[in-house]
């Protein structure tokens, strides 16, 4: 283990730890939970402050946007600040404020963190605010929907939303002379062209996976489980499904990439892939829309596909980020940063937040726009990733014990990839270790 992975497990294990104690003291607090219903005087004077995380490029976006709503707004003031140094961070420091009483109004969260923030008792519950109309509500991609919702309550909204897809580089596919890659490829597929395109000799890899055993070792594994048709959880979300016939048939498939075929490099810090994918020593990544930006720095010839399936199912995981909503007990101020947040997925604003980014419209509505236009200019692989958001059926479970288990599934499928372990054993071994978590 890397001194990176090692402090950024630290960080999360310590986060879990502050938002138990910041749920007890919740529980032990006599302040009530800001009604959805309760009277709130639309001009009132009102602070909130957010938190995002993000790089400059993004933090100046915010900004100016959070000046535009508070023009439109004058009696709100909004409050933008980075919260942590990065969004890995953030999980930590909210926790840490929770205790503290100095967490923000909002605050940009992956969603993996919905169950473990939605756990503290500090969140908003505004599914009765997304009724309304105006919010459009229904038409944020489903996938994303489902991850700010828990239990019926509705925490948060989508501020970025994501999936995986086949990316390959187009020279290296041209160079080893194989054909490149078709929405209609199965695993075998994939796996036939990533040993075709490994040569030891030039020190280049048919593809790649992380091994480094946080949450992008597990979510990866997620959408082969899903196409071979098994689950993660329970129904009622109290009990390890993963560990299946499915989850082993599934990481067993990958194990032949590493172990048997040895097309796949493994990335022990989950961080090099990426940029030994631009300088075309790995032919094919599972990734994302996040990937656009530096793809067009580069200038690389490259393409999108959905991900290779089994038996025609090309299911895929959504990536999707949330702004999240916490109460101060202040009914002013909850409406006023609710408002601010839906009013960021509105498509006006959204062109600017995302597609202006490089990142994927929140709302089909946007493909019209001159925004999207410009943006499949600059960016070829865009189109094809909203298009694969059809293939997100599904979100990865918003549940309190969420970030403990992908701790331990990450784990396993690193094990099983090193060769270290059979696919059965660790994630049998995994299942057990998630079972605390999950009992909750």
């Amino acid at each position: 283990m890397t001194n990176r992975s090692r402090t950024r497990r630290l960080a999360v294990l310590s986060a879990v730890a502050l938002l138990g104690v910041a749920a007890c003291t919740t529980q032990g607090s006599s302040a009530p939970a800001t009604s959805a219903n309760a009277t709130f005087d639309p001009k009132a004077p009102v602070s909130i402050t957010v938190w995002h995380g993000q790089t400059s490029d993004a933090a100046a976006v915010m900004d100016k946007l959070a000046k535009a709503y508070m023009v439109l707004h004058p009696n709100v003031t909004v409050t933008v600040a980075p919260g942590a140094s990065t969004t890995d961070e953030l999980l930590q420091k909210i926790a840490a404020g929770f205790v503290s009483n100095t967490y923000p109004d909002v605050s940009y969260i992956y969603g993996s963190w919905a169950g473990q923030i939605a756990e503290s008792g500090h969140t908003l519950n505004v599914a009765d605010w997304v009724k309304d109309p105006a919010v459009g509500w229904d038409a944020l991609p489903e996938a994303s929907r489902k991850t700010a919702t828990l239990d019926g309550k509705v925490i948060g909204v989508p501020s970025i939303v994501g999936n995986l897809g086949l990316i390959y580089n187009k020279k290296v596919f041209d160079d080893a002379g194989v054909a490149y890659p078709t929405a209609d490829w199965s695993w075998d597929d994939f796996r036939a062209a990533a040993k075709k395109l490994t040569n030891t000799d030039k020190k280049i890899y048919g593809t790649a996976y992380s091994v480094s055993g946080n949450e992008d070792t597990t979510w990866h594994l997620w959408p082969l489980l899903w196409q071979k048709g098994g689950t993660i959880l329970s129904d009622d979300g109290k009990t390890a499904t993963f560990n299946s016939d499915q989850g082993v048939a599934a990481l067993d498939f990958l194990r032949g990439m590493a172990v048997d075929d040895k097309s796949m490099y493994l990335d022990q810090t989950g961080e090099k892939y990426g940029p030994l994918f631009l300088d075309g020593r790995i032919a094919m990544q599972i990734s994302g829309p996040w990937n656009l930006y530096d793809f067009q720095q580069r200038k690389l010839a490259y393409g999108v596909v959905p991900l290779p399936g089994f038996d025609g199912d090309h299911q895929t995981i959504s990536g999707t980020d949330l702004w999240a909503l916490f109460d101060h007990h202040d009914v002013n101020r909850a409406h006023a940063a609710f408002d601010f947040t839906q009013w960021l997925t509105q498509s006006a604003q959204d062109v600017q937040w995302n597609i202006g980014l490089g990142n994927l419209p929140l709302r089909a509505s946007e493909k019209t726009t001159p925004e999207f236009v410009q943006f499949a200019k600059d960016y070829p692989g865009g189109p094809a990733f909203v298009d694969n958001l059809a293939f997100a059926k599904q979100p990865r479970p918003t549940i309190p014990g969420y970030v403990e288990l992908s701790k331990y599934v990450g784990e396993a499928v690193a094990k099983v990839l090193q060769g270290a372990a059979s696919s059965k054993d660790a994630l049998d071994e995994a299942a057990k270790k998630s079972a605390d978590a999950l009992a909750g």
